[in-house]
């Protein structure tokens, strides 16, 4: 159970930073080189690097090798993933009169 909450972090990560909201934002007009990145949202290499990491293992985004350059993309399955991942941990669900957390502290 506890790697799901590692896992769902990961997710989450990916959607916390100004940054990597930009870059997914350049992403949904299709897939672009790390350099077109680097232009466009105007960070170093490095910076870059860390960013699309986390957005990789989040699982959101595709990284394509060509050469000496990375490609990304966004990822279908990543991104239905995080979505359905948001609506199960978002949707109230009501509990049974028998159930543990429902009792108050007696």
């Amino acid at each position: 159970m506890d790697n799901d909450y590692l896992d769902n972090a990961k997710v989450f990560k990916a959607f916390c930073d100004e940054t990597r909201l930009r870059v997914l934002e350049l992403l949904r007009s299709g897939e672009k080189c790390a350099c077109v990145l680097l232009e466009k949202v105007e960070i170093g290499q490095s910076t870059l690097s860390h960013h699309m990491k986390v957005l990789v293992d989040s699982g959101v985004i595709l990284p394509r090798k060509q050469g000496k350059w990375t490609y990304y993309s966004i990822s279908a399955e990543g991104s239905e993933n995080a979505a359905r991942l948001l609506r199960e941990l978002t949707t109230v669900t009501i509990a049974s009169d028998n159930d543990e957390n429902t009792r108050c502290c007696e």
